[in-house]
Order: C-alpha cells, then sequence, then structure tokens
C-alpha cells in the first residue's frame, strides 16, 4: 500500500498502541475483513483470518498465564473467568474503546449489517491484532497489551459476577427464593432471518420476572436472566 493510503494505520499505531510497525502492511491486514477482499480481489489479496487464528493462541495463552500465577482458584472458576475475558463481546468492546473500527476494511455489505455480525468482525479484528503485534514485537509486547485491555477487565467482573453463566445462577436463586425453576418465553420475534431481534420473557410459575433481547434466543434468554437476577437482588 501506498504511504498514504496507510498514514491513518500508521498513525494509529504510534499514538494508540505506542509504536510503529515496521511492517505497516502487517496492521493493515490485520483490520481487513474476509468480505473487503472478496469485493477487491484485483487489487487485495489478504485478510485477517490467519492472524486472527494465531491472535486467538496468544490471548488464551496470556489470559491462562495471568489467571494460573495472580489467583489460587479451582480450575473451574479459572475457566469460567477466562471464558468471561475472552468471550466476543468482552473483546469486541475493547477494540471499540481502542477505536480501530473507522480502519477496519470490510464490505459495503458489511458495514450495513447488524450489531451482532459488527461485533463479531470488531472481536475478531482483536485476535488478529494481536497476532500481528506478536509478529511485529514479540511475545511479550503482545502480553503486554492484552493485560492493558483485557486482563484489567477481570477485578469488574468478579464484582459484577458477570462471569457466571446467568441462567444457571438464576436458576438457583429462584429455586431457593421461588421454589420454581425458570420457564423462558418468546414474546417477540422481528426483523429480516439475518438480523433478528428476539424478546423473551423469564417466569417464576405464572410470574413475569424479566424481559430481555438479543440477536438469538440464546442471547435474550441470557439478558432477560442477568435482568431477573437484578431484580431478586433489589429486592433483597
Amino acid at each position: 500500500m501506498t504511504g498514504m493510503l496507510t498514514a491513518p494505520y500508521q498513525e494509529f499505531s504510534r499514538t494508540v498502541l505506542g509504536f510503529e510497525f515496521e511492517n505497516i502492511d502487517l496492521l493493515v491486514t490485520a483490520l481487513t475483513h474476509r468480505s473487503y477482499v472478496n469485493e477487491h480481489r484485483k487489487s487485495v489479496s489478504q485478510h485477517n483470518e490467519r492472524l486472527e487464528f494465531l491472535g486467538d493462541a496468544v490471548l488464551e495463552l496470556v489470559v491462562t498465564d495471568f489467571l494460573f500465577r495472580n489467583y489460587n482458584e479451582a480450575e473451574g472458576i479459572l475457566t469460567s473467568w477466562r471464558a468471561a475475558l475472552v468471550r466476543t463481546e468482552s473483546i469486541g468492546e475493547a477494540g471499540t474503546k481502542i477505536g480501530y473500527e473507522p480502519l477496519v476494511r470490510m464490505s459495503r455489505g458489511e458495514k450495513q449489517g447488524g450489531e451482532r455480525a459488527r461485533m463479531q468482525i470488531l472481536a475478531n479484528a482483536f485476535e488478529a491484532l494481536i497476532g500481528a503485534i506478536y509478529l511485529e514485537r514479540g511475545y511479550d509486547d503482545a502480553a503486554t497489551f492484552i493485560a492493558k485491555h483485557i486482563n484489567s477487565k477481570l477485578e469488574l467482573i468478579i464484582k459484577e459476577g458477570s462471569w457466571r453463566d446467568p441462567k444457571s445462577h438464576l436458576q438457583e436463586v429462584m429455586q431457593r427464593i421461588d421454589g420454581v425453576t425458570p420457564r423462558y418465553v418468546v414474546m417477540e420475534e422481528v426483523g429480516p432471518d439475518h438480523d433478528k431481534v428476539f424478546t423473551l420473557g423469564v417466569y417464576a410459575g405464572s410470574r413475569l420476572v424479566s424481559k430481555g433481547t438479543g440477536p438469538s434466543k440464546q442471547a435474550a434468554q441470557q439478558e432477560a436472566a442477568k435482568l431477573a437476577l437484578n431484580t431478586y437482588e433489589s429486592a433483597a
């Protein structure tokens, strides 16, 4: 790529990452979605899926090492904490805060996609960015980047209890307080097939406790369970 086209990427690297990529094409590739290549076959041949594959492995190793060295907890808890740190929503949000979204190259169709697709693309780009940093600067710099943007979230995750599966937690709470198990009911389903939004209610017997929305029934159930837990907590 020419200097004019790569200038925004160098600026991002210098001001956000704190160093300049010697191989700037590596950074550009990390922020290139497959759909962009499909739309620009004559001028672009590389997308970020291989870097994402590498970055995913580095991310999991760094997070696992951090948890093992700093927390003397059972394997199940450490596994749940790790899952909360590296889930799509968490790393997608980290990408949003870092501010590389305007630099992510994707097709016109993907740009017009829904929130779920956008978050997935940002999360994939975050892992690809880790892969690029690892290749450009080595493990230590990649680990520093992950510590700053991912590991630092653990304290809040523990405080909020968001590492616990909301549906499993709600079942424990509802059985203890109401003597019944949660019942989830689809209340609304809107939008085209590729971008549906579901609204589900969670009931304790015949009583509606809360409603949740999401891009899938599972996501809507999780949201409804989270809100139900808040309801039980505020009533305690």
